[in-house]
C-alpha cells in the first residue's frame, strides 16, 4: 500500500474539485459540475459543516476521495449519504476504492448511524460489482428524482 486514507483538511479541497470534474467527465457531465473550491471550503468547514470528507494520498497528491452527509430515514432513523467515492483512473483496481469505503463504514459505525446510502450510474457495472461484492444492496427496482434549481423555480412560481 503507498497510499494513505486520512480526513480531508480545507487545503485539500482544490484537489478534491479536480476529483469531482474528473468524475463529472467520466460521467459524461463535464459541464455539469457547480461547486467552486470556495464553497466545498465553507460548506466542509465553515460555521455549518454539511459534509465530512475522507482522502486518499499518495506522494502529496490526493488520488481518491469519499465525501458523506447525514441525512434521516423516517423508516430506520439516522443514516448517512456517501455522496462521492471517487479514484483516479490511474489507481483503480489498486485498493484504494476498497480503504475508502472501509473508512466511510467506520465513521457509520461510530456515528450509530442505521445505514449507508448512495447512488451508481446504471452504466457503471465495475462501480456496481465492487458495491455488490462488498455487501451492498443495488436497488435496481427504484429510481432516482431531483428536483435542480430551476424546477425548484418552476415549481414555486405555479404556485403564485
Amino acid at each position: 500500500m503507498d497510499y494513505r486514507i486520512r480526513v480531508a483538511q480545507r487545503e485539500d479541497m482544490k484537489q478534491v474539485l479536480q476529483l469531482i470534474q474528473e468524475l463529472a467527465s467520466f460521467e459524461k457531465e463535464d459541464d455539469a459540475v457547480e461547486v467552486s473550491v470556495q464553497n466545498l471550503e465553507e460548506d466542509g468547514f465553515g460555521k455549518q459543516k454539511l459534509f465530512h470528507c475522507f482522502v486518499a494520498e499518495k506522494n502529496d497528491k490526493i488520488v481518491g476521495m469519499a465525501l458523506v452527509y447525514p441525512r434521516y430515514s423516517t423508516w430506520k432513523g439516522p443514516v448517512i449519504h456517501l455522496e462521492d467515492l471517487i479514484v483516479t483512473e490511474e489507481m483503480r483496481g489498486s485498493g484504494l476504492g476498497t480503504a475508502l469505503l472501509n473508512e466511510v463504514v467506520k465513521y457509520g459505525d461510530a456515528l450509530g448511524v442505521k445505514r449507508i446510502s448512495w447512488e451508481v450510474i446504471d452504466w457503471n457495472e465495475p462501480a456496481i460489482g465492487f458495491y455488490e461484492s462488498k455487501g451492498a444492496n443495488v436497488m435496481r427496482d427504484w429510481d432516482v428524482v431531483q428536483l435542480d434549481e430551476t424546477g425548484m423555480k418552476e415549481y414555486l412560481s405555479a404556485l403564485a
